[in-house]
C-alpha cells in the first residue's frame, strides 16, 4: 500500500512539474511582437507578399516552391527596405490545428543586410488541406514587428 501511495504521489509530482514546464515554455509557441501588422489578403501560392512597416519601410516575403507543399523543403525569401533590421524568423502555426514550434530564423545574405533566406519544411495534415498562419516577425532593434500572414496546403 505504501508503494502506491508513493508512486501516485510521485505521478502527480511529474504532472505537476510538466504543467509549470509547459506554463512556463507556452510563449514561445506564440510569437510576442511589439507592433503587429493587419492581416494582409496576399496569397504566398501565387507570389511574394508585401506588407509595409511602421517606419516607413517595407517587407517583401516569398516562399517557394509554388503552391507551397508540405514535406518538401521550402525555401523562404525576405527583403526589407528602408529599415534597420536585426533579424527576420518567420513563425509558421497552424490555423485550425496545432502543428508544433516550427520557426525558422533566416540568415541574411552575404554582403546584403536587406535580403534574407532560409529554409524550411511543412508537416503534413492527416486531413488533407491545412490553413497556416505565417507570421514574418521584423526585428528592427527598437521594436519586434509581426506582419502575418495565411497560406493554405493540400496533400
Amino acid at each position: 500500500m505504501t508503494k502506491n501511495l508513493l508512486l501516485d504521489a510521485a505521478i502527480l509530482l511529474g504532472l505537476a512539474i510538466l504543467g509549470v514546464i509547459g506554463y512556463k515554455l507556452a510563449p514561445l509557441l506564440s510569437p510576442k511582437a511589439d507592433i503587429a501588422l493587419a492581416l494582409s489578403s496576399c496569397d504566398l501560392n501565387q507570389r511574394s507578399c508585401a506588407a509595409a512597416l511602421p517606419d516607413g519601410g517595407q517587407l517583401e516575403f516569398s516562399i517557394e516552391p509554388r503552391p507551397v507543399p508540405s514535406l518538401k523543403p521550402l525555401q523562404l525569401r525576405a527583403t526589407v527596405t528602408g529599415s534597420e533590421v536585426r533579424r527576420v524568423e518567420v513563425d509558421f502555426a497552424g490555423s485550425e490545428m496545432k502543428m508544433g514550434y516550427n520557426r525558422p530564423q533566416l540568415a541574411s545574405e552575404p554582403g546584403d543586410k536587406q535580403r534574407f533566406s532560409g529554409q524550411a519544411s511543412l508537416p503534413v495534415c492527416i486531413t488533407g488541406s491545412m490553413q497556416w498562419d505565417v507570421t514574418v516577425l521584423v526585428d528592427t532593434g527598437k521594436a519586434l514587428v509581426a506582419a502575418p500572414f495565411r497560406l493554405q496546403t493540400s496533400n
